[in-house]
């Protein structure tokens, strides 16, 4: 008894530590500890994520069909976004890990600097095209007229302010490639929560702010991220991470600056692969109407509650691999990996069951429309069965770009998902006739020759000797 007490209290006193960012040294002592450690926050952190990608889609469900259905397909549209802040955000961790691994934080601030640049460059560009063109963008996705005129608010808004977005993914992004974690989880707390709280208020119109309805969802969103980016940029220049910025810091640096195209061309052309591929995919989904769209849109915010905090864990891995490549110790690089892989197995294991055994309920919880509650019930069983697989990719990949080669992942998802996924899809869903079926095993069946490539490709070890 005193045993199992001493246990608790240790994994307690553990997780406070991982939380509270107290211990920051990742490439020396018990790589289980420096799992742990760097897991935690970012579990959390991408469990906020998950969180608040329920509560959305649950209030959002109470307006329409049409709502859910646009925020679907807007969504697919703004991945096209993330794919670019998380190419960005990717060569961002690459390059400040490696900096910190090597004890030079001057060099780890010029690259934290030169990234958020870039961001604020691309933001700009994106958000002018969603604020003018939002209809045509939800009428290339062959949204119906009437779903448009209802949702075309959402997509203005969210695109026009996907500045909010980009900035939150790249500097949590550089906060994790320093080790510290927790502030990007901390972060997530405030932009999520305020989400959260502020969600009801625009959709419903509390008090004296007006009934925006499906729009009220992209107005909360921009007011939570843009109130966690000050916050972020508050601890960048004021605060108690690793990265401090200085006033001088704040130039531009060209030759930095091009390293980091250079390394997040691979990552955003990878995201970009991937996103583009879910386009084509809602597209096609798109042709079973609304009800069908509405079931996956569910199943997929569904399902984010759990690939998110597995992609967490998966981000330790790429500091790890980071910050130990930096401090020349490329096996313990290496064996990171594998552990994570195994501990992210196990818990993508466990949850697959779940939602084998309680798929209708879940949906269910959300719209009880018969359509809606069957397809959704569908998705979420077909793509669960895969889960495992998931966690090996999502681990592997992540460690590819951890050490600055995200060119190979780049390969990989294009293979998966270009020469694979996408044929496989139209084929079995329109030609054969198989409907959103034959979108679901599509997508399952991709994601696990994904994995198998990945590990054969890992397995290799080019990625040690790659320099950023």
């Amino acid at each position: 008894m005193t045993s199992q007490s001493n246990s608790i209290k240790k994994f307690f006193t553990y997780f406070w530590i991982a939380v509270t960012g107290k211990e920051q040294e990742f490439t020396t002592g018990s790589i289980r500890r420096a799992i742990f450690m760097l897991s935690i926050p970012m579990i959390l952190e991408m469990l906020m994520e998950s969180i608040f990608a329920l509560v959305d889609i649950a209030y959002v469900s109470q307006v329409s069909v049409n709502a859910v259905a646009t925020i679907g397909l807007t969504e697919s549209v703004i991945t096209l976004v993330y794919a670019i802040a998380i190419g960005l955000s990717m060569a961002a961790t690459a390059v400040v890990a490696r900096r910190v691994g090597e004890k030079d934080l001057k060099g780890a601030r010029e690259a934290a600097v030169q990234a958020i640049f870039l961001g604020v460059l691309v933001a700009i560009v994106v958000g002018i095209i969603g604020f003018l063109y939002n209809k045509e963008i939800l009428a290339l996705m062959g949204a119906e007229p009437d779903l448009i005129a209802e949702g075309h608010g959402y997509t203005k808004w969210l695109i026009g302010g996907n500045i909010t977005i980009l900035l939150l993914f790249l500097i949590n992004a550089i906060f994790r490639g320093a080790g510290d974690a927790s502030i990007a989880m901390w972060t997530l707390v405030l932009s999520n929560g305020l989400n959260i709280i502020l969600d009801p208020i625009f959709i419903f119109g509390w008090g004296p702010v007006p009934e925006y309805g499906v729009m009220g969802a992209a107005i909360a969103t921009n007011i939570g991220r843009g109130t966690a980016v000050l916050f972020q940029l508050g601890i960048l220049f004021f605060g108690w991470g690793k990265i401090k910025l200085l006033a001088q810091d704040i130039v531009l640096n060209l030759k930095v600056m091009f390293n980091l195209i250079k390394v997040s061309i691979g990552g955003i052309a990878q995201f970009l692969i991937g996103t583009s591929s879910w386009v084509f995919l809602m597209r096609i989904m798109s042709e079973f109407g609304s009800e069908v769209l509405a079931g996956y849109t569910i199943a997929i915010r569904v399902m984010m509650f759990t690939l998110m905090p597995s992609w967490g864990m998966s981000n330790a891995a790429a500091t790890l691999v980071g910050q130990n490549l930096g401090a020349k110790k490329p096996e313990r690089a290496e064996k990171s990996v594998w552990i994570t892989g195994k501990y992210n197995a196990l818990f993508m294991g466990l949850v697959s069951i779940v939602y084998l055994l309680f798929a209708r309920q879940i949906i269910e919880a959300f719209n009880a429309t018969p359509s809606v509650v069957e397809n959704g019930a569908l998705c979420l069983r077909i793509i669960a069965a895969g889960y495992i697989f998931y966690a090996y990719g999502m681990v592997v990949s992540n460690a590819f770009n951890g050490s600055g080669d995200t060119r190979t992942p780049t390969k990989i998802n294009f293979i998966s998902f270009w020469l694979y996924q996408l044929p496989v899809a139209y084929l079995l869903a329109l030609v054969l006739d198989w409907g959103a079926l034959g979108v679901f095993i599509a997508i399952t069946t991709a994601e696990v020759l994904l994995a198998v490539i990945g590990i054969v490709w890992f397995r290799q070890g080019k990625w040690k000797s790659f320099q950023v």
